[in-house]
C-alpha cells in the first residue's frame, strides 16, 4: 500500500515538473523569440537541452525544498501532505497558464506545501520559509528590476555612437547565448524543486534516511528529462505575455534582460540555495530594461496583472492543496 502510494506521489511530482516545463518555457525563450533572435522551435529545443544540463549542476535548492519548508510525519499521512501540496501547485500552474499569466511554479509549490501542512495540523518551518522563500520572493524581482535597468543603461551609453542596425545584429547573435544561460538557470532552479519533493516523499516513507541529504542519481535523471520534455512542449500563451505585452523588446533589451535574470538565478542557487522564481526574475528584468526608454514604455497594466498573480500564488495554491488534503483524507 505504502509503496503504491509512493509511486503515485512520484508520478504526480513528475507531472508537476512537466507542467513547470511548459509553464516556464517562456521564461527562458520569450525574449529571444519576440526579437527574432531564434525561431520558436529552435529556442524550445535549446531551452530543453540547457534545462537538462542545468539540472545536473547542483542540489542545494532541492535540499531546501525537501527539508526547509515543512516537516511532515514519516508515514502514509506525511505522503498525503506531499501529494496534496503537489495538486495545489499543479492546479495553480494550469489556471495561470490558461490565462497566460507568468506566475511562479516555485511559489505555487511552496504555497501547496504550506497549505497542505496547515490543513493536516502539521509543522511548517516558518523561520526557514521566511529566510529562504519570502525574503528572496521579494528580493529577486527587485534585484532583477534594478540590475536590468543598470545593465541596459550601460549598453545605451557604451553604444551611444554606434549604428543601431549593426548593434542590433550583434545583440541578436549574443541573445542566443543569453537565452541559453537563462535556460540553464531555469534547469538549475526548477528541476531541483521537484527533486526536493521526491526526496521528501522518499523520506516520509522510509525509503531514504532523514540524515541522508543527497539526491539519488535516478531522481536527478528523471526530473531533468521530464522538465526538458515539458519545456519542449512549449508555453505559447505565457510567451506572448512576456515577449510582447509587457514591453516592445529589441535584441539589446532582450540580451540585457536575459543576462541579468540568469545572473540572479545562478547566485541564488549556488550561494544562498534559495528556491527563487525564474518567472519573477525575468519579468522584473524585462520591466527594468524597458523603463530605460521611458516609464510609459512598460505596459504597467499588464505588469500589474502579473504582480497580482504573484501575490495570489502562495495563498491560492495553499487553499487548493488544503482542499486536496481534505479530499484525499476521506479515502484512508
Amino acid at each position: 500500500m505504502e509503496l503504491t502510494a509512493l509511486i503515485v506521489v512520484v508520478a504526480i511530482a513528475l507531472f508537476f515538473n512537466y507542467t513547470n516545463g511548459f509553464h516556464d518555457a517562456a521564461n527562458a525563450i520569450a525574449t529571444s523569440v519576440s526579437t527574432r533572435a531564434l525561431t520558436p522551435r529552435a529556442a524550445l529545443a535549446m531551452a530543453a537541452v540547457m534545462n537538462l544540463v542545468g539540472a545536473f549542476l547542483g542540489t542545494g535548492v532541492a535540499k531546501t525544498v525537501g527539508s526547509g519548508i515543512i516537516d511532515p510525519p514519516k508515514d502514509l499521512h506525511g505522503l498525503t501532505i506531499v501529494a496534496a501540496a503537489l495538486i495545489g501547485a499543479i492546479v495553480w500552474n494550469l489556471i495561470t497558464w490558461y490565462f497566460g499569466l507568468p506566475s511562479s511554479s516555485t511559489h505555487g509549490l511552496v504555497g501547496g506545501l504550506i497549505g497542505a501542512a496547515l490543513a493536516a495540523s502539521g509543522s511548517v518551518l516558518w523561520a526557514d520559509v521566511l529566510e529562504k522563500v519570502v525574503l528572496w520572493m521579494v528580493l529577486s524581482p527587485v534585484i532583477g528590476l534594478i540590475l536590468g535597468y543598470l545593465v541596459m543603461t550601460g549598453f545605451l551609453w557604451i553604444f551611444r555612437n554606434s549604428y543601431p542596425g549593426r548593434v542590433g545584429r550583434r545583440f541578436r547573435i549574443a541573445q542566443s547565448l543569453s537565452a541559453a544561460a537563462m535556460a540553464l538557470g531555469h534547469g538549475l532552479q526548477d528541476a531541483q524543486k521537484t527533486m526536493g519533493i521526491i526526496v521528501l516523499a522518499l523520506v516520509t516513507t522510509g525509503y531514504q534516511d532523514t540524515t541522508d541529504s543527497h539526491v539519488p542519481v535516478w531522481v536527478i535523471l528523471i526530473c531533468a528529462a521530464v522538465l526538458s520534455l515539458g519545456t519542449y512542449a512549449g508555453g505559447w500563451r505565457i510567451m506572448r505575455t512576456l515577449g510582447r505585452r509587457v514591453i516592445e523588446l529589441d535584441p539589446p533589451k532582450g540580451f540585457a534582460a536575459e543576462a541579468t535574470a540568469a545572473s540572479v538565478l545562478y547566485a541564488t542557487a549556488f550561494i544562498w540555495q534559495a528556491p527563487v522564481s525564474t518567472t519573477h526574475t525575468i519579468t522584473a528584468a524585462i520591466m527594468g530594461v524597458g523603463s530605460t526608454k521611458r516609464l510609459s514604455a512598460v505596459r504597467w497594466g499588464v505588469a500589474g496583472n502579473i504582480v497580482v498573480a504573484w501575490v495570489l500564488t502562495i495563498p491560492a495554491a495553499g487553499i487548493v492543496a488544503a482542499v486536496a488534503y481534505g479530499v484525499i483524507s476521506l479515502f484512508h
